[in-house]
């Protein structure tokens, strides 16, 4: 099996944590990632974006950072839900992986 596609679920939800809590952008967002060991190329990433936006957890909005035309995206109503609703099944499956013995 692809740890990358193991991994998936939690990309996106690193994406959500950061987007409810402010505006997220593509590069911004590759160098989050790579800051927690995740290697996401941008042929991996923007679609993952677009993927999340299409399926209502993601809404973007084209703006201007330093002088580009970037997308800019936060988590919808949806993604907040979603993000909830992970959190406390992360907690279950943390006690049992973690702190189980």
């Amino acid at each position: 099996m692809d740890d990358q596609k193991l991994l998936a679920g939690f990309i996106r939800l690193h994406i959500l944590h950061h987007a409810v809590e402010e505006p997220v952008y593509g590069g911004w967002m590759a160098e989050e990632l790579s800051r927690h060991g995740y290697r996401i190329g941008p042929g991996t990433l923007y679609p993952l974006l677009h993927g999340m936006e299409r399926d209502g957890y993601l809404r973007s909005r084209s703006t201007k950072v330093d002088g580009r035309a970037v997308r800019a995206y936060r988590a919808t109503p949806r993604g907040r839900k979603a993000l909830a609703d992970s959190k406390t099944r992360l907690r279950e499956l943390f006690h049992e992986l973690i702190e189980e013995n």
